[in-house]
This record gives structure tokens, sequence and C-alpha cells, in this order.
């Protein structure tokens, strides 16, 4: 099985959405940072579950409860989790992040 790594941006992406989440309502951040861990799990469990986006080398999971979604790219030695993206904001944003 291979291990995911987060972009640098990703893991703030998810640190902001969490920050978010918690000011919102006490211990819903906490709720996002696991939904995010269990799509993460199922991603290496089977990198090619996830649906491909569009024409691209990404593939995708939708995070469950949450409108965000994880986008990540199969590496040789690893999974790039590439962003934590909101689904309703700005479309392709993370697309000409740099993927080792």
């Amino acid at each position: 099985m291979k291990q995911a790594r987060f972009h640098r941006s990703a893991r703030a992406e998810l640190e902001q959405a969490v920050d978010y989440y918690e000011r919102l309502r006490s211990g819903l951040g906490l709720d996002l940072q696991t939904e995010v861990e269990a799509a993460v799990r199922r991603i290496e469990q089977n990198p090619h579950g996830g649906a491909p986006y569009k024409s691209t080398r990404f593939r995708y999971r939708i995070v469950r409860r949450f409108p965000y979604i994880v986008f990540y790219r199969e590496l040789e030695d690893a999974i790039w989790i590439v962003a934590v993206a909101h689904g309703k904001r700005r479309p392709d944003y993370w697309s000409r992040r740099r993927v080792p």
C-alpha cells in the first residue's frame, strides 16, 4: 500500500477548513479532519477507486458530510494529495501545483 503525502498547500487548505468549521461549532472541525483522513485512507487502499478528473492524470474522492474534494495523483512510490478543495469554489485553482 502506497502512503499518501500532502502538498504543502493542500495541508494548509485542510488546516484552514478545520479551523473554519471549528469556529462554527466546537467539534465540527475535528469531524472534517476525520472525514478527510478517512477519504485519504480509502485512496491509499485503492488509488484507482477515485474518479478520473477531466482529461488529467489526477483523480479525486469526495469527502463525506462536507463539501470538500481530495484531489490526488498516484506516483510510483506514493500518492500525492495535491488539494483539499471546496467543491463549490474556484474550480481547478490547484491544477498548476507541482507534483514531484
